[in-house]
């Protein structure tokens, strides 16, 4: 190989090499800025293909994608009655202004993360410290979050990042005020059935006695009509039986004598005992 080629080759090296540590690209999920001397420049990079001063120039970058800070452990707070609750809750944040977030943290995202999560502890312990159980655990829950994510953002601003949504995952009690809470629970239940239970008897009792009294006087007044038109029947009866008595004296008497053989004789059993000569058989004579 002569000398020339060898040469060219070196050119060549040196030439990439000096490309390679000029050249670099910005991917459209970042932000780059450039560093010259240790002293950041004024311009955040546009994505694309951009260059730079080799050994005196270096460049950083920065996630522009949305981030999540999720607590590790559940948070205990006390509340306006002086219990305490334990949440769990997440953030989600981005940066916005590359230029602060590094002259504020050094674009280190775990002293971001750090400065976040104090903020929004310190913002939940005083929204936490003027409410009830029941505003943090049902009544009130979206407007903290809210409220949480207003206060959060605008400390947020202040190191070049910008908090999208605080999120409480979970707000409980711890365990050994749960027990107590729902051992109260239970007898305040407890109490509430008996008492419904007793108050279910007295009117269950207060309607069957109305439905008895009821019963009584509908029967009573059954048993007086039923006697009224039966007298009326027998009254008509009676009427009938004496005018047909009335037109046939004698027709009238048979007849009550056939229906008093036929009751008298209705089993072959029957013994009747009495006299020959009784009127009891004054047809069955005339009939001879």
């Amino acid at each position: 190989m002569s000398a020339r080629i060898q040469i060219f080759i070196v050119v060549l090296l040196l030439a990439l090499m000096t490309v390679s540590t000029t050249c670099f690209t910005v991917d459209q999920r970042e932000y780059a800025l450039i560093f010259q001397m240790g002293e950041m420049k004024p311009d955040v990079l546009k994505p694309g293909l951009h260059f730079k001063w080799p050994l005196i120039q270096n460049v950083r970058y920065f996630d522009k994608r949305i981030l999540t800070l999720d607590s590790q452990e559940p948070e205990q707070f006390i509340t306006s009655e002086k219990k305490n609750v334990l949440v769990d809750s997440y953030i989600k944040w981005r940066i916005v202004d590359p230029k602060a977030y590094y002259t504020s943290v050094g674009g280190d995202e775990v002293r971001a993360r750090i400065r976040l999560s104090q903020t929004i502890n310190d913002g939940l312990r005083a929204e936490f410290g003027h409410r009830t159980v029941h505003d943090v655990v049902s009544g009130a829950r979206d407007k903290i979050m809210e409220d949480m994510r207003g206060k959060a953002n605008e400390d947020a601003r202040k190191i070049g990042v910008e908090v999208l949504d605080v999120r409480l995952k979970r707000v409980e009690l711890p365990p050994n005020v749960s027990d107590n809470i729902y051992e109260r629970m239970r007898s305040e239940r407890k109490q509430f059935a008996n008492q419904l239970r007793a108050d279910g008897g007295a009117n269950a009792e207060k309607t069957r006695a109305d439905a008895n009294r009821q019963k009584d006087i509908i029967i009573a007044e059954a048993y007086r009509d039923a006697q009224k038109i039966k007298g009326e029947g027998d009254a008509k009866a009676a009427a009938i039986y004496a005018q047909a008595f009335n037109q046939n004296p004698e027709f009238y008497a048979f007849y009550r004598s056939l229906e008093a053989y036929r009751g008298t004789f209705n089993s072959k059993n029957d013994v009747l005992v009495i006299e020959p000569n009784s009127d009891f058989f004054k047809y069955l004579k005339k009939s001879r």
